[in-house]
C-alpha cells in the first residue's frame, strides 16, 4: 500500500497538469475570496469570518477532486498496466487505499492552503485576532471529512471505466447527487413525515452540523461508513474486471 501511495505521489507531482488543478483551484478560490469582482468578496462583509469559504468549498471541491482523482484506475486501465498491479501479492483492497490516501495527502494541502485566508482575516479584522478560531477549526474538520467522501466516490467513478474525462463527469455527478440530492428530495412537500430523515442520508446535512461547530458521534459514523461502503464497491467493480 505504501508502494502504491507514493508512487501516485511522485507521478501527481511530477505532472505539470496535476500542479496546475491545484493552482487553478487556489486562484478561483482566492478571486472568489478577495477580488472586488466577486459578490462573496470577504472585504465587504461586516464581520471577520470564513462563512463565505465555507459555503463555497464544497462546490469547488466538487470539480478538484474528480479532476485528481480521474486517472487513479482510468489510466492503469488504459496503458495496460492494472493487471502487473492486480497480479502482484497484495490484496486490491490495499491498492485501493494507497491511492486513496494519496489523493486525500493531495486534497488535504490544497486545504492546508487556504488557510492563508484565515491567517489574512487575523490580521486585517478590527481587533487583532477577533476570529472565532473554533468555529474555523470545526468548519475545516467538516470540510476535510466531506472531502474523504468526495475523494472514495471519485475514485470509484474511476474504476468504472478507462475514459478519464467520462470518470471526472461521473465522479462529478455522483458526488454532486450525495451532497444535493437527499436534500432535494427531503425538501418536496408531500415527503414531509420523512423528510428529517431524507436528509440525514446526505453529505450537505452532516457538513452543515459539523460546519456550525457541532460534533457528534453520528456524524463521524457516517462519514467513516460511506468511505467504507464506497471502497468496498470499488473492489467488487475492480475483482469483477480481474475475472
Amino acid at each position: 500500500m505504501i508502494a502504491i501511495y507514493k508512487k501516485e505521489i511522485s507521478l501527481f507531482f511530477g505532472s505539470l497538469i496535476g500542479q496546475l488543478i491545484i493552482g487553478v483551484f487556489l486562484i478561483i478560490n482566492n478571486l472568489i475570496l478577495w477580488s472586488d469582482f466577486s459578490e462573496f468578496n470577504i472585504l465587504n462583509n461586516s464581520y471577520a469570518n470564513m462563512d463565505v469559504f465555507f459555503n463555497i468549498a464544497p462546490i469547488l471541491f466538487l470539480f478538484l477532486i474528480p479532476a485528481i482523482s480521474m486517472k487513479t484506475f482510468s489510466e492503469e486501465y488504459n496503458i495496460g498496466t492494472i493487471e502487473n498491479i492486480i497480479t502482484k501479492p497484495i490484496p486490491i483492497y490495499q491498492i485501493i487505499l494507497g491511492k486513496y490516501f494519496s489523493v486525500l495527502t493531495i486534497v488535504f494541502l490544497a486545504i492546508f492552503l487556504t488557510f492563508i485566508s484565515v491567517i489574512s482575516l487575523y490580521f486585517l479584522g478590527e481587533e487583532l485576532g477577533n476570529l472565532d478560531l473554533p468555529a474555523i477549526f470545526g468548519s475545516y474538520l467538516g470540510l476535510f471529512l466531506l472531502s474523504t467522501v468526495y475523494t472514495s466516490v471519485s475514485i470509484f467513478a474511476s474504476s468504472l471505466t478507462n475514459n478519464q474525462i467520462f470518470s471526472f463527469i461521473l465522479g462529478l455527478l455522483l458526488s454532486t447527487f450525495l451532497f444535493y440530492g437527499f436534500s432535494f428530495v427531503g425538501s418536496i412537500e408531500y415527503l414531509t413525515p420523512i423528510n428529517f430523515i431524507l436528509q440525514q442520508f446526505g453529505l450537505s446535512f452532516h457538513y452543515d452540523v459539523i460546519s456550525n461547530g457541532v460534533l457528534r458521534l453520528t456524524d463521524f459514523i457516517y462519514f467513516f461508513s460511506m468511505n467504507f461502503l464506497i471502497i468496498y464497491l470499488c473492489q467488487v467493480v475492480i475483482n469483477n474486471k480481474n475475472k
